[in-house]
């Protein structure tokens, strides 16, 4: 479908068209079924409810559209009056009974004796398979940790990596003292209920082997509750990792009226019972520690895990134009951008609003956009569209291993995030590396970022406002390139990272934590 392909290629009006098209000639029903799940896959529900109306009753199509919107009974309650996919039924059935607090169990363990200073990790996704940033950070912990005497594993989610496109995928791999197992089977259980008991099973049998003293997960709640179940039988302390507030960002995507709905009221409540029955919950920084403590979770509960630096981040950093002349791009001027998942929430439609502002008076000013994700179409017509087309360097995805490199080719480095829910809790790992490569930060002002920003040094904007993100690079600019005295800020900024911002400073608070939390 024409349509899919847009949307799933970010080319929102190619996307848009097809639909306004299909609307005006009053489409077949089957066809204004399959466009209106496109429409409500982009997040257009003025557009879906248009051709649920050409589409007529089919149940399948109304129940996708209240599934968007968070009535999660409604949607199966729909399903089980008419429609007609058995399969997807038991499938968000399944779904609603985890979220109405369904979790797996398990049989005791009647003797087990865990091995010292052994952890094991669950993880949604993993490197080499997964480069994100969630993926990155969780590398850097667990070799931190092995780094620190620890014997680190880590097992990733039922299916990964092989539900990612990696059929060949071995059981287990090997990365820097880091194993991580995969969970694989020929077939996979139809229920998310019934693939979670598996994947908590294959967890115990695999924990019997590696004999963990403690375990460890990350967001979602799944992963708490099947954690929580294998170190019950087990007899040994868990831990919750908050890295984000999941169910804003799923209401983020939609209206205004997504906080009231079922979905977003049972996944705040079932997060909120994981971090009460951890042993520990660890989170990125103080707006969500905040967040933690309000549902019940005493502070001495509570680790501080902030983002932070290691290995290439740790080397003198290099001029901008050394790092330029190796990527191949211009030397002269003044380079501005960032390094980051291009997402609309990220707000660099802002940036280029910024970059065309500045353009007049700085001749010279160039930007650099590093990364890829579903706005780059967007945010390559906006260039077009503000005449800056020619200043402005898309990247695409670059390895992980060169992201460094991306970083030290800027002169500014930007971080201009939308003001949302999960923009004012959660704090990126981004701007900590910029500092560490001594390059000055503008970012919006937002809670999450404020907090990195009065830690270290850093110009904090208004967010959604191309003009003041704008004067906040002109303050840092001289006449010619980057200011005298922000550059001399820049490099005493790396100076306090590389002090309080490393891995290696996380992991022995882990082993810390773990200890007061009960770990051999």
């Amino acid at each position: 479908m024409r349509a899919l392909g847009a949307h799933l290629a970010g080319d929102r009006r190619v996307r848009d068209r097809i639909l306004d098209d299909a609307i005006a000639s009053c489409v077949g029903r089957r066809d204004a079924a399959g466009l209106a799940d496109v429409a409500l896959l982009a997040d257009n529900t003025h557009r879906a409810d248009q051709l649920l109306a050409l589409a007529g009753t089919e149940a399948d199509v109304h129940a996708r559209r209240r599934w968007y919107e968070g009535d999660m009974s409604g949607a199966v309650n729909t399903l089980a009056s008419g429609g007609t996919g058995r399969r997807k039924f038991t499938r968000l059935e399944s779904e609603l009974r985890v979220f109405q607090g369904w979790s797996p169990t398990l049989a005791e363990v009647p003797s087990y004796a865990p091995k010292a200073r052994t952890v094991l990790h669950l993880l949604t996704n993993s490197l080499p398979f997964t480069e994100s940033g969630y993926a990155q950070r969780s590398h850097s912990l667990l070799k931190a940790q092995a780094d620190d005497g620890w014997e680190v594993h880590a097992a990733t989610r039922l299916g990964y990596p092989v539900q990612v496109g990696k059929p060949f995928a071995r059981d287990e791999d090997t990365r820097d003292g880091v194993t991580y197992h995969r969970l694989l089977r020929a077939r996979m259980p139809a229920g998310v209920d019934q693939r979670l008991q598996l994947q908590a099973e294959m967890l115990l049998q695999l924990a019997l082997t590696v004999r963990p003293s403690v375990l460890h997960t990350t967001t979602h709640f799944v992963n708490g509750q099947v954690i929580g179940e294998v170190a019950r039988v087990l007899g040994i302390p868990w831990v919750y990792e908050v890295r984000g507030q999941l169910a804003d960002t799923w209401a983020s995507s939609r209206h205004g009226h997504a906080k009231k709905s079922e979905r977003y009221r049972l996944f705040k409540e079932r997060e909120a019972q994981v971090m009460l029955d951890a042993s520990l919950v660890v989170t990125l920084g103080e707006a969500m520690k905040q967040e933690i403590m309000r549902v019940g979770v005493p502070e001495e509960r509570v680790l501080l895990s902030p983002n932070a630096v290691g290995e290439g981040y740790l080397d003198e950093p290099i001029a901008p134009a050394d790092a330029r002349r190796r990527l191949g791009l211009a030397e002269d001027g003044v380079l501005v951008g960032t390094v980051s998942s291009l997402v609309d929430y990220e707000g660099l439609d802002h940036l280029l609003g910024a970059v065309a502002l500045l353009a007049p008076e700085h001749p010279n000013l160039r930007c650099l956009i590093v990364g890829d994700g579903v706005a780059l179409p967007a945010l390559r017509a906006l260039a077009q569209e503000l005449g800056i087309e020619h200043r402005v360097v898309f990247t695409g995805r670059v390895p992980r291993s060169q992201a460094r490199l991306h970083h030290l080719a800027l002169d500014v480095f930007v971080v201009p995030r939308k003001d949302l829910e999960v923009t004012r809790s959660v704090t990126p790992m981004k701007p900590i590396e910029a500092m560490a490569c001594s390059r000055p930060v503008v970012a919006s002002d937002l809670p999450a970022l404020r907090e990195i920003m009065s830690t270290f040094s850093g110009v904090l904007v208004k967010p959604e406002d191309p003009a003041a993100l704008a004067a906040g690079i002109r303050g840092l600019l001289g006449a010619s390139g980057l200011d005298p005295v922000a550059e001399h800020r820049a490099r005493e900024t790396r100076t306090h990272v590389l002090r309080s911002r490393t891995w290696a400073a996380n992991a022995a608070a882990y082993s810390r934590a773990y200890a007061a939390a009960g770990a051999a």
